[in-house]
């Protein structure tokens, strides 16, 4: 197991050496670069920079340079923690990103745990039960949770928890606890604000897996080791958790590893809408300015969660499934 994981740390290296290559060369697609759509944005203002004063700018950053030249002196500084500067934050990009991260990683951690905690009975008691009413409320509810948006949710819960009940719903703490040590009560709000986006990028995700775990189960009941079970004469609750549980939830473990760009990406629109401090709004202000060396940052760091993630559903599959054999 230990050389297993060990390969696969190895072979994460040049996945993400050739996946920022795609990502600065994407990058660099549109026309012009940062000074240019700064200059056109101060056009728009009334005032503006000339076209020497870019030049000079675009010399004093390596804007002018060819982009295999930017490239290399993006990732040479990678071992040593050095993404790259911010033009628009006029900052590091790492001392800007870096809180951002970590509540995202959060933020993702909390939607897995709902997802896991959600499908797995409901998909159970769907399959246990189906085409009883309880199975198709459910379904009915899994297809709306599907077809939601998460911007509209948020919207919503802007709507009921900042309206009707009165809560204070916007970031990811209240007003009177920023810039505060933290103490029992801040940790308290801070949960308060964290669960409603945690939820809300966990439904679609959520409904999903439901659908999956049902389907999955179905089919489990119908093996023959599954009759044989029952044949002996176990308890059927038994036999659904300890047999036919096992073998259903593979499938939903490899998909929960993919649900985490969906909800790194779906985070942009909930975090803009909710105003929570998550890379979503940096990334999607990066693409706009084309502040390169942030928008690559920020697609090289989803990279490494994905991979990580893939990595953790792997081992936990062969930790679940004793068929599976890691050598």
């Amino acid at each position: 197991m230990l050389t297993y994981i060990i390969r696969r740390i190895l072979t994460m290296f040049p996945m993400l050496l050739v996946i920022s290559f795609i990502s600065f060369f994407i990058i660099q697609l549109p026309p012009g670069d940062f000074l240019t759509t700064r200059q056109a944005v101060q056009g728009t203002s009334g005032g503006g920079m000339t076209t020497d004063q870019a030049n000079l700018l675009r010399e004093r950053y390596g804007l002018d340079e060819p982009m295999m030249v930017q490239y290399w002196k993006w990732i040479r500084g990678f071992p040593e923690g050095d993404f790259g500067y911010s033009f628009e934050w006029n900052s590091d990009v790492w001392e800007l990103v870096d809180d951002r991260i970590g509540y995202t990683l959060l933020l993702g951690v909390g939607s897995l745990i709902i997802m896991f905690i959600l499908s797995i009975p409901v998909g159970i008691y769907s399959a246990t039960h189906q085409y009883s009413i309880g199975d198709t409320l459910l379904s009915a509810l899994a297809f709306l949770g599907l077809s939601l948006p998460g911007f509209l949710l948020a919207l919503i819960w802007l709507y009921v928890g900042g309206i009707l009940l009165d809560m204070d719903v916007m970031g990811d703490q209240s007003k009177e606890f920023l810039n505060q040590p933290w103490t029992l009560a801040k940790a308290w709000d801070y949960f308060l604000h964290l669960w409603p986006p945690a939820l809300i990028l966990a439904l679609a995700g959520t409904a999903q897996l439901v659908r999956i775990m049902r389907n999955g189960m179905l089919e489990t009941m119908n093996e023959q080791y599954i009759t044989t079970a029952r044949a002996k004469g176990l308890h059927e609750r038994k036999v659904i958790n300890k047999y036919a549980v096992r073998a259903a939830i593979n499938p939903v473990i490899s998909v929960m590893a993919m649900e985490v760009p969906k909800i790194i990406s779906s985070s942009i629109l909930i975090g803009v809408v909710m105003s929570i401090p998550t890379t979503g709004p940096t990334f999607l202000s990066a693409l706009r300015s084309q502040d390169m060396y942030v928008a690559g940052t920020l697609l090289m760091l989803t990279s490494v969660m994905l991979l990580v993630a893939n990595l953790i559903a792997d081992l936990v599959l062969g930790w679940i499934d004793p068929r599976i054999v890691y050598s």
